[in-house]
């Protein structure tokens, strides 16, 4: 019934998000056409990484599914720094932390937690993940900004690009570790049921899934350039600001491949593919989108020095302190889901009365 419903929004989507930027039309609506568009292709995009994550298994699948979820974020921040939009980019890359380490978990867990009353995932890879969580948010956020204090907006820049490098160098070496140097190094330890070591056969062959994420993140490209163009008269007409339409809406609507396949493990109680994808995805962000964004801005007229705001900083430092102390016993229920799903909308109604 979902699949059905991408497919009509996409087939519908698509060509009118085509017409409507050649044409005169209501930015209010056409945000609307936009967002809807990319989330329905999101969708297929998260079922060809879900089929390419049936033969690979859950690290290279929860890989994926982070990398293809966040080239859709990518695409649109990359058009929003051409536009200026420097703020709107910050508040995204602060919005996809707290939305994958509260929304996406806190969903996958209370969701799984439903049907099963214990879900049971790669501790050790968790436990990976949270140093290098702690790493990319608290040192490599939380320092430019102290630093800052005493530079000016060239220093800061500068200092910006240095760690974006550093990030970048060290998100490689992570991976080069985690698939190749200790590949299966922690498999023979992974708690998992009988029910998440089932084979699952995918939906699609290797092949009709590249090329149907090949051409959604073409379609995807080109409605995200004119989706950002309709940020400033949809914010002033709701009375949203930069930071929320940012952490918010260009989160949620940029991550939604990622939300969708995360729940849809959990479901089938493959949460280790659900936690991968949620703290994979993080880090990818944070590690990688966010430094490879700085490095971009550089092309344009508003560079993007990575500093962001004290709310934004202190919400991001608080979802992977309460995601580390929540994903440290290597299981999960709906209660765990539940909080974090809390913590997400306290944040969420903090940025938009901010």
């Amino acid at each position: 019934m979902v699949n059905r419903i991408f497919l009509i929004a996409v087939i519908i989507g698509v060509p009118f998000s085509f017409i409507g930027s050649l044409v005169d039309l209501s930015s209010t609506l056409m945000f609307i056409i936009y967002s809807l568009t990319i989330i329905a292709l999101a969708g297929f995009m998260g079922r060809a990484t879900e089929s390419l994550s049936a033969v690979a298994g859950p690290r290279i699948g929860g890989l994926l599914n982070a990398t293809f979820g966040n080239a859709v974020e990518l695409i649109i921040s990359i058009f929003a720094l051409q536009a200026g939009l420097v703020n709107v980019v910050l508040a995204s890359l602060t919005g996809s932390v707290i939305g994958n380490l509260l929304l996406v978990a806190g969903l996958s867990f209370f969701v799984g937690g439903i049907k099963y009353k214990r879900q049971q995932f790669n501790v050790f890879d968790a436990r990976h993940n949270s140093g290098l969580l702690t790493f990319g948010i608290i040192v490599a956020f939380v320092i430019p900004e102290v630093f800052s204090m005493q530079m000016g907006k060239s220093e800061t820049l500068s200092l910006s690009v240095g760690i974006s490098v550093i990030l970048i160098i060290l998100y490689l070496a992570a991976l080069f570790f985690k698939l190749v140097t200790h590949r299966g190094v922690y498999q023979h330890k992974i708690e998992e049921t009988a029910a998440s070591e089932e084979h699952e056969e995918p939906e699609w062959s290797a092949k009709k899934s590249i090329i149907i994420l090949l051409l959604a993140t073409i379609a995807v490209a080109y409605i995200s350039e004119h989706l950002v163009h309709t940020f400033e008269t949809v914010g002033k007409q709701f009375g949203w600001s930069e930071l929320f339409i940012g952490v918010i809406i260009v989160a949620i609507v940029g991550n939604a491949a990622e939300h969708a396949s995360a729940i849809v493990m959990a479901f089938k109680n493959k949460i280790s593919i659900s936690v991968e994808i949620a703290m994979g995805s993080t880090l990818q962000v944070a590690m990688f989108v966010a430094p490879a964004l700085v490095i971009v801005s550089l092309l344009f007229d508003h560079k993007m020095p990575l500093i962001f705001t004290l709310p934004e900083l202190v919400s991001m430092v608080t979802a992977v302190f309460l995601s580390v102390i929540l994903l440290n016993d290597g299981d999960t229920n709906w209660f765990e889901g539940a909080t974090l799903l809390a913590a997400y909308l306290i944040m969420g109604i903090g940025f938009y009365l901010l």
